[in-house]
């Protein structure tokens, strides 16, 4: 960020504008928002800052401007309208110390004016650093549709009501208690105009300490599937799990950015365990969970993927009911998913693949070809996840059984992250291709068989044919190493 966002104190603070036109007149109606007391510098005012003045909502002043007038305030906005003597104002403006803004020219300002949402006490402010004020607005517009219109009221109603909160409950049971109000009943009930009834069931459950269907104190886990990797393929209602958690125990392989979505104070915890070096064993992980929760605190398990397949919830899950734990699954979008939308691909397709299998290569006793081989037929695609160790006892078991079909395979390692690799190759070429890329893990095999792929008589075409009879998709998944849309 070239600027920071930050809210200021303005009340009883000094607000000069120095313009008595249009662009003067903006600026005051966005700071009479605020408490500051507006000074306007000008030697002739607008009828509308003129009206301002004469109800004393704003001091005038018309004559000389020396660096003085600039001096013990909070902002300072130049708006003459001309550049010449707006830059000089700055100067003045500067040399008296002041945080400056000259509109329409971002090079003169130390602060920027964003779009504002205004819902006091909630205000959301916008702003692209200058670049885009029109994009600003769209993103305002966005946000004034989705943010109703009476939610300031209810924040300032919650503010009234802290002091007894803090008074009766502990600090995680207020954080289950405004989440219910700003998530639940209070919320729809002010929104529909009844504040009197919402009022009374906060009151209510500050005294009982017991709001909808939580006690305040009792600890859970959500096992939360954290999609692919990429920050922006987490679900809404991962996101929100996140944002409750009082501590996060994580997978690697995940973009770091996701762990921003959390609330700030969360405590975090890495419990990532790569090949051949489990630094948390599945078991200790397990117990921790279940002594987090214990101790009353919301659990967040941070999973790659989604935590129901081949992710060990099962295990996870089990000692939850076995300690009367309440848990819930937040499914993610698994890695299949991930890598036949990064080859621009279906998983299946009408007629042709009419049956997915999702299958690993990597068993409790190491590599190993799944089942699902050795009775693959026409109409499926098997997904092999954690399969690359197992390539040349897959390459040689389809060989085996199927000498003549023209199997090719598509691999995706890292799909929808940073650093995704895409390549397609000729069954035959799967373990040089992994080797020749150095793809060794984080990977995908998609291994498709349509009805209507014939058994050929003629050797399978090398990777080098595929390249040359299909050239604009080999481009797009062979020949580049390409990362993530978003990023």
């Amino acid at each position: 960020m070239k600027t920071f966002p930050m809210f200021l104190q303005m009340a009883g603070r000094r607000v000069v504008i120095v313009g008595g036109g249009e662009q003067a007149a903006q600026k005051a109606r966005l700071i009479l928002k605020t408490q500051a007391r507006i000074d306007v510098l000008a030697t002739d005012l607008d009828p509308e800052l003129s009206d301002l003045a004469a109800a004393g909502r704003v001091t005038h002043r018309a004559g000389p401007i020396t660096p003085q007038d600039f001096a013990d305030t909070a902002l300072v906005f130049v708006a003459t309208g001309c550049p010449g003597m707006d830059m000089a104002l700055h100067a003045l403006a500067k040399a008296a110390g002041a945080t400056v803004n000259v509109v329409d020219q971002p090079a003169l300002c130390d602060a920027i004016t964003p779009s504002i949402v205004d819902r006091d006490p909630v205000v959301v402010a916008i702003g692209t650093e200058g670049t885009a004020p029109v994009l600003a607005r769209q993103i305002k517009t966005k946000l004034e549709e989705s943010l109703e219109p009476r939610l300031g009221d209810l924040a300032a109603l919650a503010g009234r009501m802290r002091s007894a909160a803090a008074a009766r409950l502990s600090p995680r049971a207020r954080r289950d208690l405004w989440r219910w109000v700003f998530n639940d009943t209070p919320r729809s009930l002010f929104a529909g105009g009844q504040e009197r009834d919402a009022a009374k069931r906060i009151k209510s459950a500050i005294d009982t300490g017991t709001f909808g269907d939580l006690d305040g104190e009792g600890g859970s886990v959500s096992l939360v599937g954290a999609g692919p990797g990429a920050k922006d393929l987490i679900t809404l209602r991962g996101v929100q799990r996140l944002q409750e958690a009082d501590v996060i125990y994580y997978d690697r392989l995940l973009d770091p950015e996701i762990l921003e979505l959390a609330r700030r104070d969360a405590e975090r915890i890495y419990v990532g365990k790569a090949p051949g070096c489990h630094s948390w064993p599945q078991e200790k992980i397990t117990q921790t969970l279940v002594s987090a929760a214990k101790r009353g605190q919301r659990v967040v398990r941070l999973k790659c993927g989604d935590p129901g397949i081949f992710g060990r919830s099962t295990e996870e899950t089990d000692a939850l009911k076995a300690a009367g734990i309440p848990f819930e699954i937040v499914p993610g979008v698994t890695a299949a998913c991930a890598a036949a939308a990064s080859a621009g691909q279906s998983l299946t397709d009408r007629g042709r693949v009419d049956t997915l299998v999702l299958t690993t290569g990597h068993r409790t006793d190491g590599y190993a070809v799944p089942d699902p081989i050795n009775t693959i037929q026409p109409g499926t695609c098997v997904a092999l996840y954690m399969a690359v160790g197992a390539a040349p006892q897959i390459v040689k078991r389809l060989r085996d059984d199927h000498p003549c079909v023209p199997f090719t395979v598509q691999i995706a390692a890292k799909a929808q992250r940073k650093g995704q690799v895409l390549l397609e190759c000729a069954l035959d070429d799967l373990p040089a291709t992994l080797t020749r890329h150095d793809i060794t893990g984080e990977t995908i095999l998609l291994v498709r068989w349509p009805h209507d792929l014939e058994a050929a008589q003629t050797p399978e075409p090398t990777l080098e044919a595929v390249s040359q009879t299909r050239p604009e998709r080999f481009q797009n998944t062979v020949a580049q190493r390409r990362p993530h849309l978003s990023h």
